[in-house]
């Protein structure tokens, strides 16, 4: 049992569920209730530091995977596709909604003229510059309780668990 100075909201409805159900093996509930519940508080976060730049969270998503491509910050649709993770529907209407707020452009492919570039604007390269660095502040905060070995230490177990899904 945890020392009850160290415990949370999630010990006590794990104690509650093992009560119920002692059959049950609820390790799996220690770490993933843990991780559903920082996943809230993180997207609170990342909606804030977004919207600081009047972004949403898919907005920053296609512009940062731009940004990170480096000068002339532009990729393919189907490169946006790997990196956000979304369906071709999807990044089509997310790439017109894009161009309609000015923060993208679509460019003809200097290498096939059938092909189609998107180009970051001025405009979405200062938002995504803007909503990076909030991020950085906000997520530094947020890890403000762990030292930096922790921190390494965590990110090393989350990545060994996050390669299960691909």
């Amino acid at each position: 049992m945890p020392d009850p100075e160290s415990t949370d909201s999630v010990d006590a409805i794990v104690d509650a569920w093992k009560r119920e159900r002692p059959d049950l093996d609820f390790a799996p509930l220690q770490v993933l209730s843990r991780v559903w519940r920082l996943s809230r508080h993180l997207d609170r976060a990342r909606r804030t530091s977004f919207g600081t730049s009047e972004l949403d969270s898919w907005e920053f998503d296609v512009l940062s995977a731009l940004r990170r491509a480096g000068t002339p910050y532009q990729l393919s649709p189907k490169a946006l596709l790997e990196e956000t993770l979304v369906s071709s529907g999807t990044m089509t209407n997310r790439i017109d909604r894009l161009v309609s707020r000015g923060l993208v452009e679509r460019r003809t492919s200097p290498n096939d003229g059938r092909g189609i570039l998107v180009t970051m604007t001025a405009d979405g390269l200062a938002r995504v510059d803007r909503a990076i660095d909030e991020l950085v502040i906000s997520e530094t905060q947020l890890l403000s309780g762990l030292s930096k070995p922790d921190q390494e230490r965590l990110a090393g177990l989350l990545r060994k668990l996050s390669r299960d899904f691909g």
